[in-house]
């Protein structure tokens, strides 16, 4: 009789010896990496209860094109700020007592603005400026000059007086 079936042939241990082999590896690594100061790893101590997200980098933006194609003209240029002087009995007591011209101002102008625009248009020095929203929504400036500039000078030169 003759059987069909092979004889078993016995398998070797190969691969069980490769596995041993492996773990040791890893062990003498984890060894290794805790050496010195990761020996010993402590949890980080939380003194509060709520989680705020770690600050990180963040950069400065490089845009690849500009998204405006042409800058805009300054908006508040000196002729726009000042609209025009006051020649009021009461201003001109301020002109000729206390060396200070009146303008009504845009709104939207600032002291330094006004400055600005007194400095360019009529090439006078200002020691300080006051500035007042009339009644009827305008702003008015006083503009207090230097004593070596003389306001009632500067108002024959614009031309109100």
């Amino acid at each position: 009789m003759s059987s069909t079936k092979a004889k078993a042939t016995p398998k070797t241990k190969t691969a069980a010896p490769a596995k041993k082999d492996a773990t040791t590896q890893a062990k003498a690594a984890k060894k290794a990496a805790l050496k010195g100061t990761h020996a010993h790893a402590s949890r980080k101590v939380r003194t509060s209860v709520s989680f705020h997200r770690p600050k990180t980098l963040r950069l400065a933006r490089e845009p690849k094109y500009p998204r405006k194609s042409v800058p805009h003209a300054p908006r508040m240029d000196a002729f726009r700020t000042i609209i025009h002087p006051l020649n009021t009995e009461s201003a001109m007591k301020k002109i000729e007592e206390n060396n200070t011209l009146v303008f009504v101002v845009d709104l939207r102008a600032n002291k330094r603005q006004i400055k600005e625009a007194v400095k360019t248009l009529y090439d006078v020095d200002t020691v300080k400026i006051n500035t007042l929203i009339r009644p009827d929504g305008r702003k008015k400036a006083y503009v207090r000059l230097t004593p070596d500039h003389d306001a009632l000078e500067v108002a024959n030169k614009i031309g109100f007086i």
